[in-house]
């Protein structure tokens, strides 16, 4: 078994019906347990584009899947869910991508991990280190924890309680 974080998010519509919806989906893949899933998160967009913030989180998974057949997956699920392809940094229904995957380091035309941004994005650190603070980025050789107190990233992001994941429904 692997284990991968998952950063997920939304702005357009009902966004946390679009993320519990992606979640049950996800779940459901045969060779993919999902573990934890962090708090929902209230983020500025990045990209200076006039848009409607985001709710943003991470989950962790562990799975058989390679990180290309989990990368597919996410894709897959993305369009069952009804996401548009826009401009980039435009809204989104649910947007998935694959933070970390064990602590390989891969690069592909197609699949980057980690994650090329994830260490200047407060909206994947800070959720990432709720769940995971001492997990070491494999390039940085940082915990996320460390990376999250060291960014300088000025965008707000927000833990938001009124907002709750049900990993179980």
């Amino acid at each position: 078994m692997h284990l991968a974080f998952i950063g997920f998010g939304s702005n357009i519509g009902d966004r946390l019906t679009y993320i519990q919806n992606s979640l049950h989906s996800l779940s459901e893949v045969e060779g993919i347990s999902l573990k934890t899933v962090s708090s929902i998160y209230k983020t500025e967009p990045v990209g200076n584009v006039e848009q409607d913030d985001f709710l943003n989180g991470v989950v962790s998974l562990e799975t058989t899947l390679t990180p290309h057949s989990l990368l597919h997956t996410l894709k897959d699920i993305e369009i069952s869910i009804g996401r548009q392809h826009r401009k980039r940094w435009g809204a989104r229904e649910i947007d998935m991508d694959i933070i970390i995957y064990d602590d390989l380091c891969l690069q592909t035309p197609d699949l980057t991990i980690p994650h090329p941004d994830m260490h200047l994005r407060r909206f994947v650190l800070a959720p990432l280190a709720e769940i995971v603070p001492n997990l070491t980025h494999p390039v940085f050789n940082k915990s996320i924890l460390t990376l999250l107190l060291s960014l300088k990233d000025e965008k707000s992001v927000v833990k938001d309680n009124s907002y709750s994941v049900n990993l179980t429904s």
